[in-house]
């Protein structure tokens, strides 16, 4: 997956001239075109590959911090033994204290 033109090969390429051969300023232009279009490319290219390393080493940093519990847990005894009787009274209703 190598790159095997840029902007200056494209500028400095020479064509064989024939008789009956493309127009010089015709293919001198769309050259000029595609000239735009890889600086263009190559532009974009390292932006990404600059975005591409800084995600990378966020994702690095946030692996390495452990993450920090929102809210503590404070389930103590009473609060389950509370939650149990209540669901007993609502499950049992006045069967509960015959």
């Amino acid at each position: 997956m190598d790159i095997k033109l840029n902007s200056k090969i494209i500028l400095e390429k020479e064509f064989k001239k024939t008789m009956k051969g493309y127009s010089v300023d015709q293919v001198d232009q769309f050259l000029d075109q595609i000239m735009e279009d890889y600086d263009t490319f190559d532009k974009i290219v390292t932006e990404l590959r600059a975005e591409n390393t800084r995600l990378k080493e966020q994702l690095q940093t946030a692996a390495v911090r452990k993450p920090q519990p929102s809210q503590p847990v404070t389930n103590t005894n009473f609060d389950i033994l509370k939650r149990l009787s209540n669901l007993e009274k609502h499950v049992f209703g006045s069967k509960l204290y015959e």
